[in-house]
């Protein structure tokens, strides 16, 4: 769960690099689409989860574990076998509950929320600079959410809980919206970049090398 701090800092560095390397607007004009798409998709789900109560939570919490089998399957391909596994696993897990229960959507929520923004804070935090920071703040609202979920669950019930819980994570979900939006339009731009002309007189075998033989 990103922060928008962090995750703008990531999307700055991503489009960035890509301004600068080889084949980058192919990239780019190949990565930006998806990258719009989640966005939106996010909003989306945000929207539909304030508004329409347990269906929206049971869509809200499949959406998520979708999201995340498929990036834990990006992982596993790129090496990390045990955090990829770690994130397929829960991700259909998540989406397995929130096919069948609502009650069971309600408490996996409950639990997740403050878990989720621990674990978001950590992974912030391990980073440095700006993301240190935007993981400080959220270790402090992971423990504002948890005693607000605590005490909603102690005076008005679990459902009541699982309610504010559906809540939050909906307003995370549009939170990290913002830098993936924000870092789909940094690509679009790369994307959009004209191609440098080539010298007048190159032959393109040389130049296409790194050099060019009429230097």
């Amino acid at each position: 769960m990103a922060t928008p701090t962090a995750g703008r800092t990531t999307a700055g560095r991503t489009t960035a690099g890509l301004a600068g390397a080889p084949g980058s607007r192919e990239a780019a004009r190949r990565a930006w689409p998806v990258r719009a798409l989640l966005g939106v998709l996010l909003l989306v789900l945000a929207v539909v989860a304030v508004l329409t109560g347990d269906l929206g939570a049971r869509l809200l919490l499949g959406a998520l574990g979708l999201l995340a089998a498929v990036r834990g399957a990006g992982l596993r391909r790129a090496g990390a076998l045990r955090l990829g596994g770690g994130a397929v696993a829960g991700g259909l897990a998540a989406l397995a509950v929130a096919a069948v229960s609502a009650v069971g959507t309600g408490w996996v929520l409950l639990a997740g929320v403050p878990l989720g923004l621990l674990a978001a804070a950590a992974v912030a935090s391990a980073r440095g600079g700006a993301a240190r920071r935007a993981g400080s703040a959220l270790l402090v609202w992971a423990v504002l959410v948890g005693g607000l979920l605590a005490v909603t669950a102690a005076v008005q019930g679990t459902g009541r809980a699982a309610a504010v819980a559906t809540v939050v994570a909906a307003l995370a979900a549009g939170l990290a919206a913002v830098p993936v939006l924000v870092g789909a339009a940094g690509l679009r731009a790369v994307a959009a970049q004209p191609v440098p002309a080539r010298p007048a007189g190159c032959a393109g075998c040389a130049c296409a090398a790194g050099g060019c033989g009429n230097a």
